[in-house]
């Protein structure tokens, strides 16, 4: 079933599918909910609530500030927190008041911000190609490259790179329609890109709050992936409440896409151990 809220004056767009214990999943950039498909496919005793992020597949960019990324002052900027407000937004319509929640890349960046806000209605939380620290030097510098390549060419070469760089090399070799299927699902808008772009890169350093999560953590890394390193991912593990582990040798930084059954498999595996499943 899909849906459509409100937040902030924006109208934005979630896919809800199944019945049981519910659970949240924030999909990469720029993509929208079809990241999660498959997966959500191969899961079962949950019910799976996944929004597109706005400015991403059917959500509305809205109205967002500018002037809050110094390198590109003129840039709109995508923070974490407005994300994060825009998920609880989606809680409070559907009348949830705690859920598990699972993010990939920026998605992993929001669940941080909504711990940081909102940790009493997170029960769990599952990281997968994901990291705490924020951008490096050289990370933001690559993002303004980005932002100019946007303004000055379009998107449409940005997303083809982006097909080699995220997806796994073993993902394309062994399912070259994956390249397709994927593409497909990059629907932003160069304003949108260079909000999103700008978000990450002012996203703060979530290190310390990890130091704070309480509840159980689930860290899936991907050998193959380019972005975020296992070692990276490797912060998790201060996390209070537990952090169980996984490397996936042989994935991408869309890790839940090119191999959807062994991450499901996993999540489901974990939260049978925590109990919520």
């Amino acid at each position: 079933m899909k849906a459509i809220y409100e937040s902030d004056g924006a109208k934005l767009r979630y896919w809800e599918t199944g019945a049981g214990l519910p659970v949240v999943f924030l999909h990469p950039t720029p993509l929208d909910h079809n990241y999660w498909r498959p997966l959500t496919e191969n899961v079962g005793g949950v019910r799976a609530i996944v929004p597109d992020f706005r400015g991403h597949g059917g959500s509305e960019l809205g109205n967002l500030p500018v002037g809050g990324f110094a390198r590109v002052p003129d840039a709109p900027v995508l923070t974490m927190g407005r994300l994060a407000a825009d998920v609880l937004a989606l809680l409070d319509h559907l009348e949830i008041t705690e859920a598990v929640f699972a993010g990939c890349s920026v998605g992993g960046s929001v669940l941080l911000e909504l711990w940081r806000r909102a940790p009493k209605r997170m029960r769990a939380l599952a990281f997968i190609c994901s990291k705490p620290q924020p951008d490096s030097e050289a990370g933001a510098a690559k993002r303004v490259e980005t932002i100019v390549r946007a303004r000055t060419a379009g998107v449409d070469g940005i997303f083809d790179a982006m097909t080699q760089s995220l997806i796994g090399a073993t993902a394309r070799q062994r399912r070259p329609q994956i390249v397709a299927e994927l593409r497909a699902c990059m629907t932003l808008t160069t304003e949108a890109l260079v909000a999103v772009q700008a978000g990450l890169a002012t996203r703060p350093d979530s290190v310390p709050t990890v130091s704070t999560i309480q509840v159980p953590v689930l860290g899936i890394a991907g050998g193959e992936d380019a972005s975020i390193s296992p070692a990276e991912m490797d912060a998790f593990h201060a996390a209070p409440g537990g952090c169980e582990s996984h490397l996936l040798p042989d994935a991408g930084h869309l890790a839940a896409y090119e191999q959807p059954q062994k991450v499901a498999t996993l999540l489901a595996e974990w939260l049978r151990q925590l109990d919520v499943l």
